[in-house]
């Protein structure tokens, strides 16, 4: 029997034939012969392509022909991959099941899904011109330190280049982006009191590509009686930000998008520095009455900077932080504020989160720590409002 099996009758499991060829012959004059061993790296394409490679420095005049059209099939492909993502986005979204307000953690879990499948990879449009944000409130407790740190991570994490300003004698904004600021450590204070170039003092974020901090050590605390007595003390942090911004151009760096400026809770000279430097204010206000209590007042202090040192300040966002639903009181203050501010207040609300909490104590923001919570949810999709109000009109309608 098993002299009658031969390779043609030689069947699978499913009962199809097993077709097999012999091997070809090697070719004539090859017999015996190794294959040549090139090493790793060698272009084997032929005299052509091993032609060395011309002496023009990349950047020059003198581009290959070809250059352009690759350059617009290259954008042409990058626009086809956006569209895609959108269509994925879109079929991820509306494979969720909906879920009613009867089960109100089914619907949470749900709309963050949503939120994540949306934002998660996106790219913001950068901003026509560079951003010069200043987040203030003196009232403390409010979420100052934790709103700069986490959009300013968010903002890098969608392709911005991302500057914050730890004006605040605590560091926390240091400590959020894992920055060393121990007593000695170069920062704010050397700048402002010292005169130090604020390119000395930048440190790059170390979980975070295209994101830099100037830290704040203890020194800063100083800061406040210090400058009395010294000539233009209300602007020289915007003079060194204006000489950093002059040299990285200089330099061929690439633009920074925005600078985020962190204040203590007080209107003393470090906050009056950072309104001189900027052209738009970033608000927190905690859905608590306090926090309306104190807006009046800070409404007040920001004319007085407008007066007198930068008319082009103005209050370009306000985020309602500590947002807890569950309350009608939150719900009573976010309406108050809306009513009054329309057009300033982003339609995101942070929450109250434990994964914001705890992300400072391991030196990292929400956006690191625990990127699909809802927290972090939150600042990244106010990030994305933020960059759309500053974008130019044809970016933010794509």
């Amino acid at each position: 029997m098993l002299s009658q099996i031969t390779p043609d009758s030689v069947t699978t499991g499913l009962g199809w034939p097993v077709i097999s060829s012999p091997p070809s012959p090697a070719p004539v004059g090859w017999q015996g012969l190794e294959p040549a061993r090139v090493p790793r790296g060698t272009d084997t394409l032929g005299p052509e392509a091993a032609a060395p490679q011309s002496d023009v420095p990349r950047g020059t005049d003198d581009v290959p022909r070809g250059t352009a059209e690759r350059t617009q099939d290259e954008a042409h492909d990058d626009a086809h991959d956006e569209a895609q993502d959108e269509l994925d986005r879109a079929e991820l979204a509306s494979s969720i099941p909906e879920v009613d307000d009867s089960t109100p953690l089914m619907q949470e879990i749900a709309e963050n899904a949503r939120r994540r499948i949306a934002l998660r990879g996106r790219r913001f449009p950068p901003p026509t011109h560079t951003r010069v944000m200043t987040v203030a409130n003196q009232k403390g407790g409010v979420g100052k330190t934790t709103s700069t740190v986490n959009l300013a991570a968010a903002l890098a994490q969608a392709g911005l280049n991302v500057l914050v300003l730890d004006n605040d004698p605590q560091g926390n904004a240091s400590t959020a982006l894992g920055i060393d600021h121990r007593a000695g450590t170069p920062g704010l204070y050397e700048v402002l009191v010292e005169g130090a170039a604020l390119a000395d003092v930048v440190q790059e974020c170390p979980d975070i590509a295209n994101l830099w901090c100037a830290p704040a050590t203890i020194d800063l605390a100083g800061a406040e009686i210090e400058l009395v007595p010294m000539v233009a003390r209300e602007t020289r942090l915007r003079t060194a930000v204006h000489a950093y911004l002059a040299q990285r151009e200089a330099g061929g760096l690439p633009r920074l998008d925005y600078v985020l400026v962190d204040c203590p809770p007080s209107l003393g000279l470090l906050t009056v520095n950072a309104f001189a430097v900027a052209q738009e204010v970033l608000i927190p206000i905690q859905c608590e009455y306090y926090a309306l209590e104190g807006l009046s007042q800070l409404l007040k202090n920001i004319e007085l900077i407008k007066a007198h040192l930068n008319p082009a300040l103005r209050v370009s966002t306000i985020l309602l932080t500590m947002f807890d639903g569950r309350t009608r009181l939150a719900a009573e203050v976010a309406d108050e504020v809306r009513t009054h501010f329309p057009e300033t207040v982003l339609r995101t609300t942070v929450p109250r989160s434990v994964r914001i909490s705890e992300a400072p104590s391991h030196a990292q923001t929400v956006m690191t720590y625990d990127p699909g919570s809802s927290g972090a949810l939150s600042y990244l999709s106010a990030a994305q409002e933020i960059a759309e109000r500053g974008a130019a009109p044809e970016e933010s309608t794509r």
